[in-house]
């Protein structure tokens, strides 16, 4: 018996139905899974620690400390301007906290952002350092033989204080920062790490920039 054109119809629409439901149902369950149930995928993207919801630094002015004669500039302004204007870096930074006498997690945190900050090629201009030292400054020499243009702030002050609250204590002796041209904390890293994990992070964040 031949199949009439409602039978044919019928069997088509069902024919759709189940085919779209082989590739909506994933999709569907996914969806779900994601923001209906705490589950999420284990894989990350990034090798850092984001710092989710970012965290703006309060606008401060530290002393600069001067390392090399080129540094000129009595004071460096760090730190997100809510209104938008003068902001304090035209640029991305990333940031070391620690004793001015720079031991040696402070010396192997700095050659992993010097080094990092190199292998970024033609975008390293886009990427200042900041040494922010809590007290016992400074290695001088060995912060001009090492590390020149390194930008040392002198943190151990009222305003430092206040801007070095912002930052995670849990592991800052191993811990570079990285900081957005807003002034806003954005990713911690462990300096012990493979260092070419913060180079790919740093990386895909200024390929996806607009701003510094």
């Amino acid at each position: 018996m031949n199949a009439t054109p409602d039978n044919l119809r019928a069997r088509n629409l069902k024919m759709l139905a189940a085919l779209a439901g082989l590739f909506l149902l994933p999709l569907v369950l996914a969806f779900y899974m994601y923001y209906a149930t705490d589950w999420r995928p284990a894989k990350r993207v990034n090798h850092g620690t984001l710092i989710s919801p970012a965290r703006p630094l309060p606008p401060v002015q530290l002393p600069r400390i001067k390392i090399t004669d080129a540094d000129a500039e009595p004071v460096a302004r760090i730190g997100a301007d809510p209104s938008g204007q003068d902001l304090p870096h035209s640029r991305w930074s990333m940031v070391y906290i620690g004793a001015g006498n720079c031991d040696e997690p402070c010396r192997q945190a700095l050659y992993v952002m010097r080094q990092t900050r190199l292998s970024l090629n033609n975008d390293m201009s886009r990427v200042e350092r900041i040494f922010l030292t809590t007290g016992n400054c400074c290695a001088r020499e060995f912060l001009a033989h090492e590390h020149s243009g390194l930008v040392v702030l002198d943190a151990s002050g009222p305003d430092g204080t206040r801007l070095l609250n912002t930052f995670p204590a849990d592991g800052r002796p191993y811990s570079l920062f990285i900081v957005d041209p807003l002034g806003n904390l954005m990713m911690s890293y462990d300096a012990r790490q493979n260092p070419k994990g913060l180079l790919e992070d740093l990386r895909k964040l200024l390929r996806l920039s607009h701003i510094g």
